[in-house]
């Protein structure tokens, strides 16, 4: 069955606590699977990279709450709802204080949490963060094996190329065991390769239903290559729609279209692969009631497949 989560109020005008609790209880009660926050540090007043959803980048991005803070909140504004990070960008992170913030959050909502970690794409915040641009992807990686090593419950040392740790407890471990899911942003063939080689899914974008399908199959390829079973990675794709009461034209759909069009899209991407389909209206919407109201029409068309 489609998995269907929703970006968690987070931005622009959906900061206020009332706000992200009151939206949490009432598409849990819909029947939501899941609600996933973002992760922005800054916006750049003359950005030096252009931002992938095209056209600048969103007025709502100047105010952003932080993405682990946010989890903690809801982990204890719900129940049954799977929470997660679509996506984190780990480099900005020191990967043994990213491994107790995550950890709390898995053990604040009794293993509730999915990650999903990128490499972002603005370099004015690595720049303003102070950690280089180059070599993020071989950040990650070690990020990646901190986590893993931490998480494990071992008190051995750590040594590699950009962090040493020594033998120490480390007890704050995840719930879920080994740990939470990791699924990892981006579509280069770098990450789909990081993907099917040590990772637990995709969390993918808004790309063509035959592009969907393509780099779906190339991770699980991938997967198989490596000794692993590509049946067990999952596939979660995000859409950031601007809602219209008009049709759109289908080569604007799903970043444009009808509630309708856009759950069309989502079908599809469903029928190619997709596990969980994620939608994140506060782009769109100017209230905290319109934002309810909205996801509550979604979740109906999706459901009713």
């Amino acid at each position: 069955m489609l998995k269907i989560g929703l970006g968690a109020p987070q931005y622009g005008l959906f900061t206020g606590p009332s706000a992200i609790s009151g939206f949490a209880a009432s598409v849990e009660a819909i029947g939501f699977d899941s609600l996933w926050v973002g992760d922005r540090a800054l916006v750049p007043v003359q950005p030096r990279d252009p931002y992938p959803g095209g056209g600048p980048v969103p007025e709502g991005f100047r105010n952003f709450l932080d993405p682990v803070a946010t989890l903690s909140f809801l982990a204890h504004a719900t129940r049954r709802l799977r929470l997660g990070t679509s996506t984190l960008n780990a480099p900005f992170y020191s990967p043994l204080l990213l491994a107790r913030s995550l950890a709390s959050v898995d053990i604040l909502s009794e293993g509730r949490l999915d990650i999903g970690f990128g490499l972002g794409w603005s370099s004015d915040e690595y720049e303003a963060i102070g950690v280089p641009w180059r070599g993020r992807g071989a950040r990650l990686e070690e990020i990646l094996d901190v986590l893993e090593h931490v998480w494990s419950g071992s008190s051995a040392a750590y040594e590699g190329a950009l962090w040493t740790i020594p033998g120490a407890h480390l007890e704050t471990l995840p719930v879920q065991r080994p740990r939470p899911p990791v699924l990892l942003g981006g579509f280069t063939p770098a990450t789909l390769e990081r993907i099917g080689r040590r990772a637990d899914g995709w969390a993918g974008v808004a790309l063509s239903v035959p592009q969907l399908a393509y780099v779906i199959s190339q991770i699980r390829q991938i997967a198989e290559a490596n000794g692993r079973d590509p049946d067990a990675l999952r596939t979660v794709v995000r859409v950031n729609p601007v809602v219209t009461a008009e049709a759109a034209p289908g080569d604007a759909v799903p970043h444009r279209g009808t509630v309708l069009q856009v759950s069309d899209y989502l079908l599809a991407a469903h029928a190619a692969g997709a596990d969980e389909v994620l939608v994140d209206l506060q782009q769109t919407v100017r209230s905290a009631e319109e934002l309810t109201d909205l996801a509550h029409r979604f979740h109906e068309l999706l459901r009713k497949g």
